[in-house]
């Protein structure tokens, strides 16, 4: 009788899996599809062809938008790493005037919706003459408040008779953050880096507002835009959202250990 509710857990969480991966699985056998068979209901493709993504490819500039994605994702994943440590070594372990008042004002940015800052930033990009380049997509993204929060909580864990012998063996303060206390939050700076570059690689309202010309779209705002110009050429818009998604599968793949940890050392650490 033990044994039922176990089944029936495996069961409802078995249909759910389906039901997410279903669109994904319509997605990807319809871009394996001619354009003949797009509105056929049948889920396997009758004649499986590779033309759809061939098109995509060498006929859109799919390319650039893939590589500015990947520039901003890595340059601002890369940002937030170092910074957000470096702020969260200095509130975690160093004494100096105001330190509670600052941690409280970096959080309360979180409460901040993202759709009010839209128009300061971009009256700021305007007036520096960022729109339309690579730091105008960059900026917004380069510090995160949320990472400040989590790699303070891990730097309060670590032992201060740890970082004293790092100075007492004559290190400088920035040499015991960098070689001593980095080092030793590397599941917290795995998890931010993997949640930072996920975010980034998917922005969507930033990059549609400073971007002006095609060749500076990222991957989600060329692929929304390009939806549009295929018109009814659902074989194309698939092949695209097939290949635009296929790096957030990945990483979902080889780090959903790092995702998990992330997630629950969010709410343990204290």
């Amino acid at each position: 009788m033990k044994r039922w509710p176990t089944l029936l857990a495996y069961t409802v969480l078995a249909v759910g899996g389906l039901l997410m991966v279903f669109p994904f699985l319509w997605m990807l056998l319809t871009s394996l599809k001619p354009f003949q068979e797009i509105f056929d209901l049948k889920l396997i493709p009758q004649n499986v062809t590779l033309d759809n993504y061939r098109q995509v490819i060498l006929e859109t500039q799919f390319p650039r938008w893939f590589f500015n994605s990947l520039v901003v994702a890595v340059i601002t994943t890369l940002s937030v790493l170092f910074f957000d440590a470096l702020a969260g070594y200095t509130i975690a372990k160093l004494r100096f005037p105001g330190k509670g008042l600052i941690f409280v004002l970096i959080l309360s940015t979180l409460m901040v919706p993202t759709e009010m800052l839209i128009i300061p930033w971009y009256v700021m990009s305007v007036k520096n003459g960022w729109v339309n380049t690579y730091w105008g997509l960059l900026f917004p993204g380069l510090m995160s408040a949320f990472g400040v929060f989590l790699l303070r909580q891990f730097f309060q864990t670590l032992p201060n008779d740890l970082l004293d012998a790092g100075r007492i063996d004559g290190l400088n303060e920035f040499g015991v953050f960098w070689r001593v206390a980095f080092p030793l939050v590397r599941p917290a700076l795995a998890a931010l880096g993997i949640f930072t570059f996920l975010g980034n690689w998917n922005a969507f309202l930033w990059p549609l507002v400073i971007v002006q010309t095609a060749d500076m779209r990222t991957l989600p705002v060329g692929v929304a835009l390009f939806s549009g110009e295929a018109g009814t050429a659902w074989n194309l818009i698939m092949a695209a959202s097939s290949l635009a998604v296929l790096p957030v599968l990945l990483a979902f793949l080889f780090f959903q250990r790092q995702i998990i940890e992330g997630v629950v050392l969010t709410g343990v650490k204290g």
